[in-house]
């Protein structure tokens, strides 16, 4: 995994489609998802450390451009 592209397809793979409109709120509701399947044991560690990584990497960055514009 490299991308949110590639959580949210991770995701996608067990029915779980996140479109609020805000990307912020996007990026923390698939956080939660993320940690949820962890928890289930659907996830590998390894896929859990990364998604977590990249998605709060992107969620800083959306923070601050709305902060800067």
């Amino acid at each position: 995994m490299k991308t949110v592209y590639d959580v949210q397809q991770l995701l996608k793979t067990f029915g779980t489609f996140i479109y609020l409109g805000d990307r912020i709120a996007d990026l923390e509701l698939m956080e939660d998802e993320l940690k949820e399947l962890y928890k289930s044991q659907c996830v590998t560690k390894e896929d859990y450390q990364m998604g977590i990584l990249i998605l709060r990497q992107e969620a800083s960055k959306q923070k601050k451009q709305k902060d800067e514009g």
